[in-house]
């Protein structure tokens, strides 16, 4: 990582090819646990921006790269997979195309509170097919909470795969490593055990209970009755109590197809619950915001770089376009 050098408030960072814009989680709540650094870059040439990440210090960065690296074959709409890795030997990270969006606790800040019940459907039915595709490719996210959520305005993106493979190796408790949310790690996995499919449906459960709640461990009665009996399944402590996918998906649309509950066999339904109005209006607003941000953002940084120095710009810092 480099920073320009010379009189300024601010330093334009490096990281591989790419100049840093922003930290995508500068507005993450206060102790909420993100499992990577997160920036918006922009290449070299003006051409790319991208959303790049990097490990945190108590990461395996090897792990890391692994994992980053077999992230690079998922499919589904709603995953944000890497698409460039650091060479080897080099600081590592990987780059995934930038996307505007909002990290889900970033997402319940702006609301000033829980998601409405239907944009919390549609992001449970998004991210279910999309972990029942990345299950049927024989891998499993093992690193989902709500920080690794983000909202955009056509539907949630998954990112930090791997995660828990990467803080710990299997066998070795993770409880309380930093990076990992502890509410929405599978208990089997905070006792070392190996990432599984049915974890990953764990990990769901207390994204969406965040979601709607704004608390990945709520009481019972705190869900919202909706969707209170699905969410306490998925939260069971008993993998073999918690819900296939497919059926989760079935009970969220009221559909019922039989034959599916022990494959994913139904035809994705996300986009029927991702039209307009899916998402609340000041949430699109601040995405827009971000976009229009990010764009002036890269013209500043190209016509400060490499002589201002400090720290890493902030969307909050730079200049804005007049309307």
């Amino acid at each position: 990582m480099r920073a320009g050098a010379g009189p300024g408030t601010r330093a334009i960072r490096s990281i591989g090819p790419y100049t840093v814009v922003t930290r995508l989680d500068t507005r993450v709540p206060a102790h909420t646990p993100v499992s990577e650094h997160r920036f918006i870059a922009r290449s070299a040439d003006g051409d790319r921006t991208v959303l790049l990440s990097t490990p945190l210090a108590t990461l395996d960065p090897q792990r890391f790269m692994a994992e980053a690296d077999a992230s690079r074959y998922l499919l589904g709409s709603w995953v944000l997979p890497a698409t460039e890795l650091a060479a080897p030997g080099d600081q590592p990270w990987h780059a995934r195309p930038y996307v505007p969006s909002l990290p889900l606790p970033v997402a319940l800040a702006l609301h000033g509170g829980p998601l409405p019940g239907h944009t919390v459907r549609a992001i449970a039915v998004a991210l279910a097919e999309n972990l029942a595709l990345m299950h049927g490719q024989g891998l499993t996210h093992a690193g989902l909470c709500p920080s690794a959520v983000l909202v955009a305005a056509d539907g949630p993106r998954l990112t930090c795969f791997g995660a828990a493979r990467a803080a710990t190796p299997d066998g070795v408790p993770r409880r309380e490593v930093p990076g990992l949310d502890p509410g929405s790690l599978p208990p089997e996995q905070a006792e070392g055990g190996r990432p599984r499919p049915l974890g990953d449906v764990h990990a769901l459960g207390a994204t969406l209970a965040y979601a709607a709640t704004g608390y990945t461990m709520p009481e019972r009665e705190e869900l919202p009755p909706e969707l209170r009996s699905l969410i306490a399944r998925c939260l069971s402590r008993d993998p073999a109590r918690r819900p296939q996918l497919s059926e989760l998906v079935q009970e969220l649309t009221g559909e019922s197809e039989p034959g599916t509950s022990s494959g994913f066999a139904a035809p994705a339904r996300a986009g029927t619950l991702l039209g307009p109005g899916w998402l609340p209006a000041r949430l699109i607003a601040a995405i827009v915001h971000q976009a229009a941000s990010v764009l002036a953002a890269e013209v500043w940084t190209q016509q400060h770089q490499g002589r201002t120095a400090g720290g890493t710009p902030s969307l909050d810092d730079v200049p804005r376009r007049s309307p």
